[in-house]
């Protein structure tokens, strides 16, 4: 594993290919659509992995929002998959700053809390490929694990009031096909590297609770998809592929079902949950849109127009990961008690995720050719440069 210092020095480079191209200019300013009163105890928040897809939503939809109340704090280390295209529209916001950070550093989560005097921190930051998981899991526990830690730590000292800690339905593990929607109170049985990186920082989160009364909140999401996620995940990465006029490899036999989340119904998920959420408790963020991998790819074949007999001239099966979790299933009624509910539909969102991608995919992030053109993309030592394998 990379030494810190290494890992630093690699950031550096990353940030210096981020160059600010204008793209970001064009594109809408997307958020959710909740609106609270706002928390007298609450006024600066921190959001680390701000740069990255699900959090640089929640940054977007609280700098807008709530102009007069919050400061937002977007917290980034601007890893290979974060981009800050994402923020770059909210710059010339009084409630808005970005601070270049890694979780995993002391100094700086401390650094952070302190110049901006931190009462509330949202923890996205997280290695969240699967694939990547099976080949570099040392990376997923430094980063999922020890940089929670170090969070931990730095908000027990400085006398953080809320840490809403965000995890992932994957801790649960499979769920079988007529298995019951998981409560918060079931057992944890991650099945991947990612996941069980995911399942034992929930423990460290669950410890600092107990032990020292630090006011906590975990929240386990189903996949999120929408405009901004970078394109190594399914649907991103399908639509650049589409737009180029490329195969779609699907792992396995493409039967596997996951429910999808828009990203700004899941802003609004944890906008509700830092107003209405109670310290202490977990709360599943549920879709009620089970798609399998087959029917995804049918469905984005259509949005670019191609008719369904196509579909064995553009997807192509290849061979399956390690392990591959046939399904996942959570019960949102906890959530939904407080007020939150899904509102835009699987074939709206991801209508405008599509354009959106058609628009801005190839140039949001640079040269994408190396990620979107495999089926198991790898990494070097630091996850700086995605590399590609042979084709499986």
């Amino acid at each position: 594993m990379a030494s810190r210092s290494t890992k630093r020095a690699s950031t550096l480079s990353v940030e210096n290919r981020l160059k600010d191209q204008g793209t970001w200019r064009q594109a809408p300013l997307l958020h959710g659509s909740t609106k609270f009163e706002p928390l007298p105890d609450v006024h600066n928040i921190m959001i680390t992995g701000g740069a990255g897809f699900i959090a640089c939503w929640l940054v977007r939809h609280l700098t807008v929002t709530y102009p007069d109340s919050y400061k937002i704090v977007s917290f980034d280390k601007l890893d290979y998959c974060a981009s800050l295209n994402n923020t770059r529209m909210l710059n010339d916001k009084p409630n808005f700053e970005f601070y270049h950070g890694d979780i995993t550093d002391p100094e700086d989560v401390k650094g952070c809390i302190k110049k901006y005097n931190i009462d509330t921190i949202f923890h996205f930051a997280a290695q969240s490929h699967v694939d990547l998981s099976f080949g570099n899991s040392y990376q997923f526990t430094d980063t999922n694990v020890y940089g929670t830690h170090v969070l931990l730590e730095c908000a027990k000292n400085l006398g953080i009031k809320k840490f809403v800690h965000i995890s992932t339905d994957e801790v649960y593990g499979e769920v079988e096909e007529d298995g019951d929607d998981l409560l918060e109170t079931s057992i944890l049985a991650p099945t991947n590297p990612y996941a069980a990186s995911k399942a034992a920082a929930e423990m460290l989160v669950n410890a600092y609770y107990k032990s020292f009364k630090l006011p906590v909140i975990i929240v386990r999401s189903n996949n999120v998809y929408g405009p901004h996620q970078f394109p190594e995940k399914v649907i991103p990465k399908f639509s650049c592929l589409l737009n180029r006029g490329g195969k779609l490899l699907l792992h396995g036999d493409g039967k596997h079902t996951r429910r999808y989340l828009f990203a700004g119904d899941a802003a609004d998920a944890f906008d509700t949950i830092l107003h209405k959420g109670q310290i202490g408790q977990i709360y599943n963020v549920g879709s009620y849109d089970e798609i399998s991998n087959i029917e995804l790819c049918q469905r984005l074949i259509k949005e670019f127009g191609h008719p369904a007999e196509k579909y064995g001239e553009i997807v192509e099966h290849v061979i399956d990961r390690p392990f591959n979790d046939r399904r996942y299933a959570v019960d949102g009624t906890k959530l939904r008690n407080l007020g939150w509910d899904q509102k835009t539909k699987f074939e709206d969102g991801l209508k405008l995720t599509v354009q959106w991608y058609r628009t801005f995919g190839e140039e949001w992030w640079g040269d994408i050719s190396n990620v979107i053109g495999v089926a198991f993309p790898v990494v070097d030592h630091d996850l700086n440069e995605v590399v590609p394998t042979e084709k499986a």
